[in-house]
């Protein structure tokens, strides 16, 4: 079993997988440690730490689905976070990787991100990962940003979860749901 968590940057994707760690003691990797370490490994890797998500996404992308690949072939279970898994990319799985994969995408509504863009987006962003600086995204800039992604998720054909009014109450929809998918998924053992 794979979960696959993606978001836009500050939406809680890092904070989701250590609690999903914590509950099912299954480890998780963060895309943005692959690309550190490759881009750290050698600067000339084909992207900068800079470039957009997509650049950087595709970049990273076959070598996050091998790992996908390999996992499922070995019965292994792994939780991958990172903005860089975009939605198109579930399309290059076939039936027997796709029904062992939690594919986990969210974001926040305009009207959540107007709402509460000081005192939780960005009071909140530094939850579990140690993020140096400070936000110099604007609130409309991050609109866009989700707006853009759920249109992506959209167009993709894969679910897609935003938080509208209260956080915590609303994320719980989303543990719901990989509890509901691991448990289909060990049906098929």
């Amino acid at each position: 079993m794979i979960i696959l968590i993606s978001a836009v940057s500050s939406t809680g994707k890092t904070l989701m997988a250590q609690k999903l760690l914590e509950k099912y003691h299954i480890t998780y990797l963060s895309i943005d440690h692959l690309k550190m370490g490759l881009y750290r490994g050698d600067k000339n890797c084909g992207f900068t730490p800079l470039d957009s998500n997509e650049v950087i996404g595709d970049k990273l992308w076959p070598i996050v689905k091998g790992i996908i690949m390999t996992n499922i072939e070995n019965e292994q279970h792994l939780i991958i976070e990172g903005c860089y898994i975009l939605p198109h990319y579930l399309k290059d799985f076939d039936n027997f990787y796709s029904e062992k994969i939690i594919p986990v995408f969210f974001g926040f509504s305009t009207n959540y991100i107007q709402e509460n863009f000081e005192t939780k987006i960005v009071e909140h962003r530094n939850a579990i990962e140690h993020r140096a600086g400070s936000e110099e995204r604007t609130v409309n800039e991050v609109i866009n940003e989700h707006t853009e992604f759920k249109e992506a998720c959209i167009n993709a054909d894969v679910r897609y979860f935003e938080i509208e009014n209260d956080y915590d109450t609303e994320i719980m929809k989303i543990y719901d749901y990989i509890e509901t998918e691991k448990r289909r998924i060990n049906c098929l053992k």
